[in-house]
């Protein structure tokens, strides 16, 4: 059993990939929790995805936002499952693990580039992934220049990569489709996440 207060190597693994920061403020105030898809070290982690994800939260993400109401930017832009992400399951327990205050604070999570196969995925499974006040929450943005409607630009860091995915779906708008791809090895859709898309097995979530 690990003793309360230390930060175990999947954390600092977490903590080092700057996956999960704290920034700025929302237009009304609230703080916003930014999590860059690319960054976050799911390969490094193996199975221990979900014991980091949620010892992170508890210990510097929920203490950083404090009382305030808070927002989630998602940059999904050139996310992998093999190199990247976590697992439905991993982000479903971390927000379940949230306390009952945490979770009403949430105003919004903004999921940026999420693609097509990303937004038939969620529009199909979601309600049964998620709780219906996550995924009531659930904005879509496809470009950086819709969430400036909600998020003041300048209290948050955009990375570099996600600037030029943006770009290059300004240029190919079919990308956002599914038609078209810069590179197929680096593009990520929601249905092929750990599952067939089969009601009954449900697999990415086990």
């Amino acid at each position: 059993m690990v003793a309360k207060g230390v930060t175990t190597e999947p954390e600092l693994l977490l903590e080092r990939s700057r996956a999960i920061t704290v920034q700025g403020d929302h237009k009304r105030g609230r703080a916003i929790v930014r999590i860059v898809g690319k960054y976050f070290p799911a390969r490094a982690l193996g199975g221990r995805a979900e014991e980091a994800l949620k010892a992170y939260l508890r210990k510097r993400v929920l203490p950083e936002v404090g009382e305030r109401e808070f927002v989630v930017v998602y940059l999904h832009s050139l996310v992998d499952r093999g190199d990247n992400f976590p697992g439905l399951g991993a982000i479903r327990a971390a927000y379940e693990s949230l306390p009952a205050v945490a979770k009403e604070r949430l105003r919004a999570v903004y999921f940026v580039h999420p693609g097509i196969q990303a937004r038939l995925f969620f529009a199909t499974f979601g309600r049964f992934l998620f709780s219906s006040g996550l995924y009531e929450k659930l904005r879509y943005m496809s470009r950086l220049e819709y969430l400036w409607a909600h998020v003041d630009k300048t209290e948050l860091e955009v990375p570099e990569c996600t600037r030029r995915h943006d770009d290059e779906l300004e240029r190919r708008p079919l990308m956002d489709y599914g038609i078209e791809a810069a590179d197929r090895r680096c593009m990520f859709d929601a249905a092929s996440m750990d599952t067939s898309a089969s009601l009954h097995s449900l697999r990415c979530i086990s």
